[in-house]
């Protein structure tokens, strides 16, 4: 009896495309050649046999939000406020239908299962599996993925300070959302790389300091006592840590002023510094080659990096 359903077949094509760093032979199993595939890497399977991870939207289309946390002392830092967060990010792509307080519980055991003192939390929450199609099914089930690293402080940039470079802000238009969709601040970060800096700095169309590609930013005009940040809006990220250092500024005396500055300005200010959840506060030594004040942490920086620290650690 012939055997018609057991074919060794090959991948071969009339004209045959150049060969490819993945060209390797292949052979496989399948009951006709008249079948949807998938390639993963050098495998070629029925696409019914792909491993669900592999359509997720958040991979096909970044359509997700997600959430970084950190512990200090084995106690976890404004988890209610990044929760928060989390929730409005979700509701604001109608991502719908998800257990927070679930959530919340999971990030609370796994931490917990973690064991760590010092660690960092990442979470992210995608609308779900399916072949890809840019309109998701009505019924698609959210899936949820989290990890705990432990979080390695560097105090060293805190009493150096960091290089800085300025580039053009690419981003979408709903950067108040923390979306799955981190392209331009990941070119930005590199071409930052590039140039021996540790952040850059997003300029908009307008000519202002947004933000950081993965910071908050500010500005100390020390002569008047003046802390200057974006304002919050689509712009920017509604910044935990941006927040914490506005409450710790006041209490500090300082004066908040809620309003951009372009890079020319910035270059004038007497302190720059950044402020990002897994490194709290870090000086700005020096932005597109420029020393900013005398290229070290001014007295303003320094006194809230402490009040950061002892902020964090009380809570």
């Amino acid at each position: 009896m012939p055997n018609l359903f057991l074919k060794i077949l090959t991948v071969s094509f009339i004209a045959k495309p150049p060969p490819t760093q993945y060209d390797t032979p292949i052979f496989y199993r399948l009951e006709s050649a008249n079948m949807e595939i998938a390639r993963i890497d050098d495998q070629i399977l029925p696409l019914t046999e792909v491993p669900v991870h592999l359509l997720d939207r958040g991979l096909f289309f970044g359509d997700g939000v997600y959430e970084v946390l950190r512990s200090y002392n084995g106690r976890l830092f404004a988890l209610d406020e990044h929760l928060a967060r989390f929730e409005r990010s979700a509701a604001e792509i109608q991502l719908t239908g998800i257990n927070f307080s679930d959530i919340r519980q999971q990030v609370l055991d796994a931490f917990d299962r973690s064991g760590l003192q010092t660690a960092k939390i990442y979470f992210h929450l995608t609308r779900g599996a399916e072949l890809r199609d840019h309109l998701p099914s009505p019924d698609l089930k959210p899936r949820f993925f989290l990890t705990v690293q432990q979080l390695h402080d560097d105090p060293k940039k805190k009493q150096t300070g960091v290089k800085v470079c300025t580039h053009p802000d690419l981003r979408w238009k709903r950067c108040d959302i923390k979306s799955l969709n981190l392209l331009p601040n990941i070119l930005a970060r590199m071409e930052a790389d590039r140039k021996g800096c540790t952040e850059a700095l997003l300029v908009n169309d307008q000519g202002l300091i947004t933000e950081g590609a993965g910071s908050a930013f500010f500005a100390v005009n020390g002569r008047e006592k003046t802390l200057y940040t974006h304002p919050l809006g689509f712009e920017i990220l509604p910044s935990i840590t941006r927040a914490v250092v506005l409450q710790i500024a006041r209490d500090a005396g300082l004066s908040v002023l809620e309003q951009a500055v372009t890079p020319q300005q910035a270059a004038k200010m007497d302190e720059l510094f950044l402020a990002v959840t897994t490194k709290d506060i870090l000086p700005i030594a020096q932005m597109d080659g420029r020393t900013v004040g005398n290229g070290k942490p001014g007295e303003c920086t320094k006194t809230l990096i402490a009040s950061f620290r002892q902020y964090a650690e009380s809570r």
